[in-house]
């Protein structure tokens, strides 16, 4: 057997495998809202359910859950976080403030009733079922704040007046931001326990966390050095990398799922327009440029991405003009190949890459 046809034969086989194993599919579906005028999704489990809120006809939030086909309104509120058991961390407005809440079992439980006046707001919830957020004084400052079962435990600053909490993992980690010593200025945060961590900036002035995986990486935004623009930003640890954007001047990072991918959104070059945004291995691309013919036909455009499950699912808000839709929320469902018809081919090829490199052993045994 001729060895550069052998190598040739490898080279196309391998190439296919690989092609076919780094492939995948994104499936873009309209999450239905029952009487709403718009809606966005927030969050997204493992197991496939999505945290949002529905906009009703008579303009109130609806804090909402979607598994599979069914839609549950879970009253009025949003629902920011869920975790794997399908729980639901948020908050409602009522008396002149906000409440934070968590949703379980079709019960409602208010976490704390604020002060007079002074919200308090939960956006993060774990799977042991602690949920952080913040909480305000009479004072009018709000501090980062953990709700633990009754237990509620103020998590403090980084010298400043005010802090928040956005994110919490299943180790208990806590992502948010903080004012510094002097009210200097706003430091993205990772608080272990009470012991809270500057996590620093990309060269600018503020930063601030949204969300924390499991490893402890955290996503945000940052203004960059020379205050040009606001990027999106990962630390691990206190190392912090511009995540870049889509040739624009901004971009934010809304979530990361424990395998390192990131989503938010950036803006584009030229017309500076906001796009939906994956960040994987270090390359920012536009989700919009997954979407099917048909889809982006029917005039959808993915604005931004606010949930990433460890499956690689994303959800977020798209809108459409030509329908007057400005926020509709949206579900990219991953569909990995090779189909089965794929598997066939590649089997094949494996088997004749086979024979030749037996054939090819024998010959040279000769």
């Amino acid at each position: 057997m001729n060895k550069s046809i052998l190598n040739l034969v490898a080279v196309a086989v391998l190439s296919t495998l690989a092609t076919q194993a780094n492939a995948s599919i994104y499936h873009f579906t309209e999450l239905a809202m029952p009487n709403g005028t718009g809606s966005d999704a927030n969050a997204i489990n493992n197991l496939g359910q999505i945290a949002g809120s529905v906009y009703d006809n008579d303009g109130s939030l609806h804090a909402t859950i979607w598994s599979n086909s069914t839609v549950t309104d879970l009253g009025q509120g949003v629902g920011s976080s869920l975790n794997n058991l399908g729980q639901v961390a948020g908050s409602y407005y009522a008396e002149n403030a906000s409440h934070a809440v968590m949703w379980s079992g079709g019960l409602v439980t208010n976490l704390g009733v604020p002060l007079a006046g002074v919200s308090t707001l939960a956006s993060g919830i774990s799977n042991s079922g602690q949920v952080i957020g913040y909480a305000g004084s009479n004072n009018g400052n709000i501090h980062a704040t953990i709700w633990d079962g009754s237990t509620t435990t103020d998590l403090g600053t980084l010298g400043g007046s005010g802090s928040i909490a956005t994110s919490i993992n299943n180790l208990g980690q806590i992502v948010g931001s903080s004012d510094t010593l002097g009210m200097a200025a706003t430091h993205a945060t990772l608080w272990n326990g009470l012991i809270a961590t500057d996590l620093g900036t990309l060269g600018g002035i503020n930063s601030w966390g949204l969300a924390i995986n499991d490893s402890a990486q955290v996503v945000g935004y940052s203004v960059i050095s020379g205050n040009s623009g606001v990027h999106a930003a990962l630390w691990n640890g206190t190392a912090a990398t511009d995540l870049g954007t889509l040739g624009g001047t901004f971009s934010q990072a809304h979530a990361i799922n424990n395998i390192g991918q990131v989503v938010g959104w950036a803006s584009t070059a030229g017309y500076d327009a906001q796009h939906a945004t994956l960040w994987s291995n270090g390359v920012a691309s536009d989700l919009n440029s997954f979407l099917d013919d048909a889809t982006i036909n029917a005039g959808w455009v993915l604005v931004e991405a606010n949930g990433i499950n460890d499956s690689g699912w994303i959800v977020g808000s798209a809108s459409n003009s030509g329908l007057g839709i400005s926020r509709q929320a949206f579900l990219l469902s991953v569909t990995p190949v090779p189909e089965p018809e794929n598997y066939a081919m590649l089997l094949t090829g494996l088997g004749v890459l086979g024979f030749l490199v037996r054939r090819r052993r024998i010959n040279k045994s000769d």
